[in-house]
């Protein structure tokens, strides 16, 4: 693999899923164009771990001073501010189109850019359970554990998550989810192989046995969220993978809490 290639791709795809003030590589055209994920998706892990370790950074700064729950609100907000709730945005969406009657409906639900009753309780749903899955994890094991565990389950939800992009077709012929490419199966496992690697972060605070059990569960969360996108819309949206990294993060969090040492 070469090495500055490498690099390069890590910036370009941190580009795409945060806000960090990154700079523009030489020879980069339009630093802010969408990514072809047909390459990029090796880095996904890295990307993945990178946010998650900055996140759980501002938990370590913050424990220092408050308490833990003050701590994971402080952690869980600067993670949105860091990525814009990109992937929150997805949720949110994603949440909506259930109102949505039909396939073009909810469609054309996911594009809007307005908020409704459901999105807003599923944000709220999603934010909370974040906050007191990380404000018990850094309460029973401590915030540096806690941290681990969060760059942990960084890479591997936006790892997993992109199978929907891997396995299904785009639901429409305009937007990120076809503009940035259909991956192959072979570059997704790689990528997968890394993000279990890094997974092995989170052994400190769920253990051994818990840290294999949240990987599995994201696997689950993966196999229901396809099946979900096939009957909802007929494929997969940027959207609903943004809602997939959300309640695979969710659940690999609260799977850890589960078997977090007391």
């Amino acid at each position: 693999m070469d090495n500055p290639a490498l690099w390069r791709d890590t910036i370009v795809a941190l580009r795409f899923f945060s806000r960090l003030p990154l700079p523009v590589l030489p020879g980069e055209a339009d630093p802010h164009g969408l990514p072809d994920f047909t390459r990029l998706i090796r880095v996904v892990p890295l990307v993945g771990m990178v946010l998650g370790g900055l996140a759980g950074a501002v938990l370590i700064a913050a424990g220092l001073v408050w308490q833990p729950l003050i701590a994971a609100l402080l952690c869980v907000g600067a993670a949105a501010v860091m990525t814009g709730a990109f992937h929150e945005d997805g949720l949110a969406d994603s949440a909506d189109s259930l109102g949505g009657m039909s396939r073009e409906r909810r469609l054309d639900i996911m594009k809007d850019s307005r908020i409704g009753t459901f999105g807003a309780t599923a944000l709220i749903i999603g934010l909370g359970l974040r906050v007191a899955a990380l404000a018990g994890l850094a309460a029973g094991v401590g915030v540096g554990r806690t941290a681990l565990a969060l760059a942990a389950a960084g890479a591997v939800s936006r790892t997993v998550a992109l199978g929907l992009q891997v396995r299904l077709p785009p639901a429409r012929v305009e937007g990120a989810a076809y503009a940035t490419g259909q991956p192959r199966n072979e570059d997704w496992y790689r990528a997968l192989a890394l993000a279990g690697v890094i997974a092995l972060l989170a052994v400190p605070a769920g253990g051994l046995f818990g840290t294999i059990c949240a990987f599995a569960i994201a696997g689950l969360v993966l196999v229901l969220a396809i099946r979900f996108a096939v009957s909802h819309v007929g494929g997969q949206t940027g959207d609903m993978t943004g809602a997939t990294q959300q309640v695979i993060e969710i659940a690999m969090l609260l799977t850890l809490l589960a078997f977090a040492a007391p």
